[in-house]
């Protein structure tokens, strides 16, 4: 039952092609890694109950495929909350980051949904694009970032956490699901990741 639910919350995971969005979603929900899992074609899902800072939040997660014409899924989807992806060992998939965040821009009037930044595939040894640089760009468009591995779990559970306690912070991004119970959110300094992360986030 999800009496005890606070609040269930809809992320959409985009990114470029082969980053690696639905193998991240799969170690986060089933604990599970195939190296050789096939590129999403149309959408994936997944649902998952966590706790953050003693709140429970069911996770609605949907993985978007590459392309998507139809407009009003577009639409349905870019009011999400929304993890954006990259590839650190591929240099192309971090400079089309604009592209998508254009996108954003263009279909998405809402001005408060919490966006985060993951520079996934960490455990290669080709690595293109530096750390630094990732939290650069996340920072000059206020989203929050973290860098993560699907095959190791590096960064996996922080990232979503991360974002719900954002969420949960944000007013007016959630529905108290159980009124009548408390709701305890922690307030952390400005700039400060979780203690989670063990130094993988940058809270923006």
């Amino acid at each position: 039952m999800d009496e005890d639910v606070l609040t269930t919350l809809k992320i959409l995971i985009i990114g470029e092609s082969g980053v690696g969005k639905s193998s991240l979603l799969l170690r986060f929900t089933d604990d599970t890694f195939d190296p050789e899992l096939a590129a999403t074609i149309g959408v994936d899902f997944k649902v998952k109950t966590i706790s953050v800072d003693g709140n429970k939040a069911k996770l609605a997660i949907w993985v978007r495929a590459f392309k998507m014409y139809f407009e009003n899924i577009k639409l349905y989807f870019l009011r999400m909350q929304k993890l954006i992806f990259y590839d650190v060992t591929r240099r192309d998939t971090f400079v089309k980051l604009d592209n998508w965040l254009n996108e954003l821009e263009t279909y998405c009037t809402r001005n408060d949904i919490v966006n985060m930044l993951v520079g996934n595939k960490i455990d290669k040894e080709n690595r293109e694009v530096d750390r630094n640089e990732g939290l650069k760009f996340a920072r000059k468009h206020s989203m929050l970032f973290i860098e993560a591995s699907a095959k190791t779990c590096d960064g996996v559970q922080c990232a979503f956490e991360e974002l719900v306690e954002k969420i949960i912070q944000t007013p007016g991004l959630w529905e108290s699901e159980n009124q009548n119970k408390g709701v305890k959110l922690s307030h952390r300094e400005e700039g400060q990741g979780g203690g989670a992360c063990g130094g993988y986030c940058s809270v923006l």
